[in-house]
C-alpha cells in the first residue's frame, strides 16, 4: 500500500499500468474519492493527476469517456461523504490525533471558512480548483449546515467543471511532444498555478495585519 501511494504521489502512471492494468481505473477512482472525501487526506494529487490521466487517455492507455464519468462520480461522492462527515461529526474531527499529532489542522478549516466568506456559495465551485481548500470546503459546508440541495447543485457543477476541464486539457495537449517528454515539469507547473490563490491570500493577510 505504501508503495502504491508513493507512485501515485509521483504520478508514475507507467508503474500503475504495469502493476494494475485496467484496474488503474479503480485506483484513480479511489484517489479522487479519498482526496475529496476524507478531510484528513488533502495532500493527494488532484489537478496534476487529472491532467496526467487525460494525457494517457490521449495515447490510448485509457478510455476518455469511462475516465471522465468514473472520476466525476468519484469527485461528487467524495465531496458528499465529506459534507455529511462535517454535518454529523463536525468539529469533533479536530480532536482526533495520530501519533500524538492532530489528524486535521485547524488552520486549514480557518482558511476554508475565509474562502467561503469571501466568495459565498460559488466557493463550492471555485474550491474544486484550489488544493487543500477543495478537501475542506465540503466539510466546512457540512459543519455550517449549508442547505443540502443548494450544496449538491453547486457541487455537481463544480465537479463537472473540475474533472472535465483538467482531463480534457491533458487529452488535447497529450499530442504535444514537449509536454509528453516533460510531463513532470508540466505537473509541477499545474501544482504551482493551483496553489497561487493560497500564496496570494497568505501575503495579503500578512499585509493587512501590518
Amino acid at each position: 500500500m505504501i508503495e502504491l501511494f508513493k507512485h501515485i504521489i509521483h504520478l508514475d502512471f507507467d508503474w500503475l499500468f504495469a502493476n494494475y492494468g485496467t484496474a488503474v481505473y479503480v485506483v484513480l477512482f479511489l484517489v479522487i474519492f479519498v482526496e475529496t472525501g476524507l478531510v484528513a487526506m488533502p495532500f493527494l494529487p488532484g489537478d496534476s493527476l487529472l491532467f496526467t490521466a487525460g494525457l494517457f487517455a490521449s495515447s490510448g492507455h485509457l478510455n476518455m469517456f469511462y475516465l471522465v464519468i468514473l472520476l466525476f462520480i468519484a469527485a461528487v461522492l467524495g465531496d458528499n461523504c465529506n459534507y455529511w462527515i462535517g454535518r454529523k461529526i463536525g468539529l469533533k474531527v479536530f480532536h482526533l490525533k495520530f501519533r500524538g499529532k492532530p489528524l486535521v489542522k485547524q488552520e486549514y478549516l480557518d482558511k476554508t471558512h475565509a474562502f467561503f466568506e469571501k466568495h459565498g456559495t460559488k466557493a463550492i465551485i471555485m474550491a474544486r480548483f484550489v488544493p487543500f481548500v477543495r478537501t475542506f470546503a465540503p466539510f466546512a459546508a457540512g459543519v455550517g449546515e449549508m442547505n443540502y440541495k443548494k450544496y449538491l447543485s453547486f457541487d455537481v457543477l463544480g465537479g463537472a467543471l473540475w474533472i472535465g476541464s483538467l482531463t480534457t486539457a491533458g487529452y488535447l495537449l497529450g499530442g504535444v511532444e514537449w509536454i509528453r517528454k516533460h510531463i513532470d515539469l508540466v505537473c509541477l507547473g499545474i501544482i504551482g498555478v493551483s496553489v497561487l490563490p493560497i500564496v496570494f491570500s497568505y501575503f495579503k493577510a500578512k499585509t493587512e495585519k501590518k
